[in-house]
């Protein structure tokens, strides 16, 4: 348990038997009435978003999520396979868990899998990963960096805007949340 007062992002709620992530919170002390926080929670098994107001100080209840170092093995057709960094223990995990993930996911890549009671809910990408291009149309003589941008296939399928003066074969460093271009990649 919990209070409201003890909010974080990222933290795992029980409301109604069912796992929700805290998105964003913020407390509010209106001029006139007792204070409350207002809510950002996501369903942890749907990904539904709702806004729930709670009163400050109020106990809620915390859902207790083991948080492990896994690396990313294969996919064998259907599931995705991790290891246990710690155990060595394989892990198969359903493409439906594995959601918008597998865009940026690369063979041997270390990744943080959560799980509640046995259950998989879902897993932690690094906020940027470094891919590489594979197919991109070539740029034009002149192009400058704020001219404009294109689509670029990365080495994992997924697409993504670049800018034009980029090529195949240059490694690019992309946002995990938003899907954006952050830059090319140093080595």
């Amino acid at each position: 348990m919990a209070t409201t007062n003890e909010l974080k992002n990222g933290m795992v709620l029980v409301f109604d038997n069912q796992l929700w992530q805290v998105v964003e919170f913020q407390h509010v002390k209106p001029g006139k009435g007792p204070a409350f926080v207002r809510t950002k929670l996501k369903n942890v098994l749907s990904g539904k978003t709702v806004d729930r107001t709670l009163n400050a100080g109020v106990k809620v209840e915390t859902a207790t999520i083991d948080r492990r170092d896994m690396q990313y093995l294969y996919n064998d057709g259907t599931d995705y396979v991790f290891m246990d960094l710690e155990t060595y223990d394989q892990l198969n995990i359903s493409p439906e868990i594995v959601g918008d993930a597998k865009n940026y996911l690369l063979e041997n890549q270390n990744v943080i899998v959560a799980t509640n009671e046995g259950t998989v809910l879902f897993i932690e990408l690094p906020t940027s990963v470094v891919l590489n291009i594979t197919y991109t149309e070539p740029g034009l003589q002149g192009d400058r960096s704020s001219a404009g941008t294109k689509p670029a296939t990365l080495e994992t399928g997924y697409e993504i805007q670049v800018p034009l003066f980029l090529n195949e074969n240059t490694k690019v460093k992309v946002d995990t949340r938003t899907g954006e271009y952050l830059g090319r990649a140093t080595d």
